[in-house]
């Protein structure tokens, strides 16, 4: 298992100072495969950080997210006979609720990142975009293991039939992962910044929840209200996802333009953030 005292780095600093040189490589266009070596060495630094070694260890990594939807689903399931809805409850909540914790936990695990890893950025070669980095890819990889291992299970027991266009599926999935990343990069670097970030995130994620699609269809309200709730970009994503999964009971309303013009507009803030926030040294002083 790579470790990060085994990297390819120097502790020494440079001309320019460690902070000058983490600067340059926020957006790093050479040596990408010693910086994927850094990602994922960071990447399984924090599996045995947040979960250990004892009892299931990494397995927690998606076993957490599945028993989230498994009770959610359970509660939708038991309560069928009072909400009559004709939707595949299974299919409803499964991906309803596994998409909502990629924008909602991706955000969360990022904030106050570089605050609790100080340390690691002593190391030359280490940046805050390669922590940031790290920190995304393992919450994906959690939330797409259980997404995929909690549909394959409810198939072969028969409470969810396969989906009926499995690319339009991925390419969903792949665009509400790229809006949790886009909004990690963003929150992740705001909340070195300004600290009541952290302590906002929760309240606002709560609200986004509500109105995000998660719970509901836009089809059952009128247009005015979807025109609103259209403006989330998670929300065409969701919408784009469930079409894909069963959209032949239900219509489906998306704006896959405006979420992929969001994100980018996004992402491109979020980088800027991270590359601002490189440049001040005072935040890891």
């Amino acid at each position: 298992m790579p470790a990060l005292g085994n990297m390819p780095t120097s502790d020494q600093p440079t001309n320019g100072g460690p902070a000058g040189d983490r600067a340059e490589r926020v957006l790093p266009l050479k040596g990408l495969k010693a910086q994927a070596r850094i990602v994922w060495a960071l990447l399984l630094r924090e599996i045995i950080t947040r979960f250990g070694r004892r009892n299931i260890g990494f397995l927690w990594l998606f076993v957490e997210p599945a028993m989230f939807v498994i009770v959610i689903t359970a509660i939708w399931t038991a309560t069928h006979d009072l909400h009559r809805s004709q939707i595949p409850i299974a299919a409803f909540t499964l991906t309803g609720y596994t998409s909502m914790l990629m924008w909602r936990n991706t955000p969360s695990r990022c904030i106050g990142a570089l605050s609790s890893n100080q340390s690691l950025l002593y190391h030359r070669q280490v940046t805050m975009l390669d922590i940031y980095l790290a920190r995304i890819i393992l919450e994906f990889a959690g939330v797409t293991t259980s997404f995929m291992v909690l549909g394959l299970l409810m198939w072969m027991g028969g409470w969810l039939e396969p989906p009926e266009n499995v690319l339009q599926v991925i390419g969903g999935w792949g665009l509400l992962a790229w809006f949790g990343m886009a909004l990690a990069l963003t929150l992740g670097p705001l909340s070195e910044r300004y600290p009541a970030v952290q302590k906002l995130w929760s309240p606002i994620a709560i609200l986004l929840f509500i109105l995000s699609g998660t719970s509901f269809l836009l089809d059952t309200f009128p247009p005015t209200v979807r025109y609103w709730l259209l403006w989330l970009p998670m929300t065409s994503g969701l919408e784009y996802l469930r079409e894909g999964f069963f959209g032949s009971q239900f219509k489906a309303h998306y704006d896959l333009e405006y979420m992929c013009t969001a994100t980018m507009v996004l992402m491109l803030f979020g980088l800027t953030q991270v590359r601002r926030v490189a440049l001040n040294e005072t935040i890891i002083a």
